[in-house]
Protein backbone atom coordinates (compact mmCIF):
# COMPACT_ATOMS: atom_id res chain seq x y z
CA UNK A 1 0.00 0.00 0.00
CA UNK A 2 1.52 3.32 -1.02
CA UNK A 3 1.65 6.44 1.13
CA UNK A 4 -0.62 9.29 0.07
CA UNK A 5 1.08 12.63 0.76
CA UNK A 6 -0.95 15.82 0.85
CA UNK A 7 1.58 18.67 0.94
CA UNK A 8 -1.02 21.19 2.08
CA UNK A 9 -1.48 19.17 5.31
CA UNK A 10 1.87 19.65 7.01
CA UNK A 11 0.34 20.56 10.39
CA UNK A 12 2.17 23.88 10.57
CA UNK A 13 0.65 26.12 13.20
CA UNK A 14 -1.41 23.36 14.86
CA UNK A 15 -0.77 22.05 18.36
CA UNK A 16 -2.37 19.19 20.27
CA UNK A 17 -5.03 20.45 22.69
CA UNK A 18 -4.15 17.71 25.21
CA UNK A 19 -0.34 17.72 25.07
CA UNK A 20 0.43 21.20 23.71
CA UNK A 21 2.87 19.56 21.29
CA UNK A 22 3.19 20.80 17.69
CA UNK A 23 1.61 18.41 15.18
CA UNK A 24 3.97 16.78 12.69
CA UNK A 25 3.24 14.87 9.47
CA UNK A 26 3.09 11.10 10.14
CA UNK A 27 1.88 8.13 8.12
CA UNK A 28 -1.50 6.98 9.43
CA UNK A 29 -3.67 4.13 8.21
CA UNK A 30 -7.28 5.09 7.57
CA UNK A 31 -10.19 2.79 6.82
CA UNK A 32 -13.05 4.18 4.79
CA UNK A 33 -15.87 2.23 3.16
CA UNK A 34 -14.05 -1.11 3.56
CA UNK A 35 -10.88 0.28 1.96
CA UNK A 36 -7.61 1.04 3.74
CA UNK A 37 -5.35 3.97 2.87
CA UNK A 38 -2.04 5.14 4.30
CA UNK A 39 -2.10 8.93 4.42
CA UNK A 40 0.38 11.39 5.86
CA UNK A 41 -1.60 13.53 8.31
CA UNK A 42 -0.73 16.04 11.06
CA UNK A 43 -0.29 13.97 14.24
CA UNK A 44 0.72 14.63 17.83
CA UNK A 45 4.04 12.82 18.38
CA UNK A 46 3.24 12.35 22.08
CA UNK A 47 -0.35 11.01 22.23
CA UNK A 48 -1.00 10.10 18.58
CA UNK A 49 -3.97 12.46 18.10
CA UNK A 50 -4.59 12.92 14.37
CA UNK A 51 -5.93 16.09 12.77
CA UNK A 52 -8.23 15.39 9.84
CA UNK A 53 -8.81 18.81 8.29
CA UNK A 54 -12.29 19.79 7.14
CA UNK A 55 -11.23 19.72 3.47
CA UNK A 56 -10.38 16.02 3.80
CA UNK A 57 -13.38 15.08 5.95
CA UNK A 58 -15.96 16.92 3.90
CA UNK A 59 -14.38 17.51 0.52
CA UNK A 60 -12.04 14.74 -0.61
CA UNK A 61 -13.62 11.93 1.41
CA UNK A 62 -17.09 12.90 0.21
CA UNK A 63 -15.90 12.80 -3.41
CA UNK A 64 -14.23 9.43 -2.80
CA UNK A 65 -17.45 8.10 -1.28
CA UNK A 66 -19.43 9.23 -4.32
CA UNK A 67 -16.93 7.54 -6.68
CA UNK A 68 -17.10 4.27 -4.74
CA UNK A 69 -20.91 4.32 -4.65
CA UNK A 70 -21.02 4.84 -8.43
CA UNK A 71 -19.04 1.63 -9.04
Amino acid sequence: MSLIKLPELDGAGWTCASCDEPLVPMARELEYLDSKFTVELPTCPKCGYVLIPEEIAIGKMFRAEQLMEDK
